[in-house]
């Protein structure tokens, strides 16, 4: 629910890197692992969606990187790269 609050009606912002308007990540249509790299609790965005999409959504406050580093201890983390694909 924390992102759907940050989104709210968005379907995109400025690239933080390039000024530009782009649209969010889709997991609909786009492959994660295309997008995106998990780095020990840090999610590391590789394109202009998903680099709003991490700024937006806000997936690397402190305490979502807390909470995925507690749960990548215990080993109850996964990222589901692709429809039926796990690392």
């Amino acid at each position: 629910m924390r992102c759907n609050r940050s989104k709210g009606p968005n379907v995109g912002s400025f690239d933080p890197l390039t000024g530009k308007l782009v649209p969010f990540f889709n997991p609909r249509f786009q492959v994660w692992r295309d997008h995106f790299e998990l780095e020990g609790a840090i999610i590391r965005p590789l394109t202009p969606e998903t680099r709003v999409t991490v700024k937006i959504f806000r997936l690397n406050n402190e305490d979502r990187i807390l909470e995925r580093q507690s749960l990548l201890e215990i080993r109850n983390f996964l990222i589901v790269t692709d429809f039926g694909d796990t690392p």
